[in-house]
This record gives C-alpha cells, structure tokens and sequence, in this order.
C-alpha cells in the first residue's frame, strides 16, 4: 500500500472510533455528521481489506487487525499532531488547565500538600483531580488523555507508555509516642509479639511486603486489616498497634497524630516510585511541564 492511497482523515475516524466506540460520539467530536463517519469507515474497510468494527450491544467493536492497527496509528498521529503544534507554548502563571493524576492515597499524602503548595505559587490558576490507580482502566484512560499522569508502583505499564524514577520506598515501624516499643529499636520478637494493623492497599506495591513476611516466616499478631492509609493515623494515635508502613509515610503522619517510628526489623524490599505518561504525550508543553516539576519537587 502506498502513503498517498491513505487519506489521513480516514485514520482519525479510525483512531477516534477505537476510543468513542459508538459513530455519532465519533461524528460530534470530528465536527462530521454521522453518515459521514460510516463514509469514512467503508472507504478504510476497502483500502485495509478488514471488517476493522463490528456492530455489538457495546458499540463498535474492533476486530482482531483493528487491535493490531491500534497503537502504530495513535502513536503516528500523535507525533503528527505534536510536531504540528511543538511551537505551542505553557505558561503555567496564565493557563486554566485542569490536570488528572492518578495515585493511591499514600501518593495523596506525601505529593498532594506540598504540590499544591507550589501550584498556589508559580500557577495559580492550574488545577489537579486525582484518581486512585486501581479503579480506572489505567492504560486506557492514559492513551486517551482523560488521565495525564500516574505516580506509584505499576509494574504492568510498559508498551506506549514512559517512566521515570523519582524515589524508592523503604519500611518502617509505626506506632504512638508513649508506646512501649518506642524506645528507638525494635527486634524482630517484638515486632512479631506485637498488635499490627495491616493495610491492603489496592493498585499498590505494598501488597509485596506482607508477600515478603509471610516467605520469611514471620507471624503477626494481627488485629485490624483496612484497605487504605487514611485511616492509620487516627488508628495509631487512639491504640497501642503497630503498622509497617512507608517511611515518607510516617514522616507525613508522626508530627500531626503524636506517633513514633523505628526501622522495620524484618528485611523488606523497597518499593521504586515511578511517574509514567502515555508516548502520545511525550511533547505536549503541559504534561511536559507537570512531570518536570514532580520529579524536581520530589526525586531523590
């Protein structure tokens, strides 16, 4: 097939059905009416020999060569539409924009005070949303625009999509001041003797580090399972349990709940903290700029 049989317009129909799935969501966003659209998807079944969508209770559902086509297409139009546009600029003290990140509460606690912080300063009028990481189809939220950034341990967020490391977790012991494990160190006896309250944070790497304990033999005493770290705080300052937790974590929560740390006494991985963006984004001036002042701000 040669370039000048392909009509570019053809493959935006294709790229937006691929997202909208349904020809009149296609049609009002390309500004073309609804027959238009059909137009447009008969002239690429032809040009492509492919049946490409096929009409189901759910939309339009691509075929098998559709999925295939997918990736390659958006990523050329994404780099035609970029290099089109690479003279476009962001000034963060005038642009309206509204960003969406995805990250776990535990990213909601060590990035969104002082990020917010810095917004109030150098782009007043810039917005941030955030979504947690498991409850959105990640990578297709991504691929759409609809999710800008995601901060955290996603180890399956690979093909089309970059990264960058800003920092390693390590573990530590956390509990109220005046408790008695606060004297500075812990053993391994004592951790084990101990009441734990243990966090199940989903869409998290922090699921390795009880996968770690349990390999290694140790047994806690737990008392208290909840499924997010927003809670551990007012748990802690109000019991004598003990929860494994992040350090940068416990460095957040110590000083307002009147709590303690001390390094975890079982050997446990650190959990790598990395910021991904979809490749279509790689140049647009916005994500460019929010992901630059992440890792400025927070990288180790």
């Amino acid at each position: 097939m040669d370039l000048k049989d392909v009509d570019l317009n053809l493959l935006l129909v294709f790229s937006e059905l691929l997202k909208q799935r349904r020809a009149s969501r296609v049609a009002e966003t390309l500004g073309i009416s609804q027959p238009g659209v059909s137009n447009a998807l008969n002239r690429l079944r032809k040009l492509l020999g492919d049946e490409l969508f096929l009409r189901t209770s759910r939309g339009m559902e691509p075929t098998p060569y559709a999925q295939q086509l997918a990736e390659p297409i958006s990523y050329a139009l994404s780099t035609i539409h970029s290099t089109l546009n690479q003279q476009v600029k962001f000034d963060p003290m005038t642009s309206k924009r509204a960003f969406t990140i995805a990250m776990t509460d535990i990213g909601e606690i060590y990035i969104l005070p002082t990020l917010t912080g810095l917004l109030e300063k150098i782009a007043p009028g810039v917005t941030i949303s955030t979504v947690r990481n498991a409850t959105v189809n990640l990578r297709d939220e991504m691929e759409a625009g609809r999710v800008d950034l995601a901060v955290g341990w996603i180890p399956d967020m690979k093909t089309g999509f970059m990264q960058r490391r800003i920092l390693r977790h390590s573990y530590v012991c956390l509990f109220r001041k005046g408790h008695a494990l606060d004297k500075g160190t812990l053993t391994r006896e004592e951790f084990c003797a101990a009441k734990h309250v243990v966090v199940v944070s989903a869409g998290s790497g922090h699921g390795v580090a009880d996968e770690t304990m349990k390999r290694s033999g140790v047994e806690r005493d737990i008392r208290l399972v909840v499924p997010h770290f927003v809670a551990v705080g007012h748990i802690l300052h109000e019991t004598d349990l003990v929860a494994t937790v992040p350090e940068r974590f416990a460095e957040r929560c110590a000083e307002p709940f009147g709590l303690s740390y001390v390094p975890c006494p079982v050997p446990l991985p650190e959990i790598a903290i990395n910021l991904f963006w979809h490749t279509k984004y790689q140049r647009d001036p916005g994500n460019r700029w929010l992901r630059e002042l992440l890792f400025e701000t927070f990288s180790e």
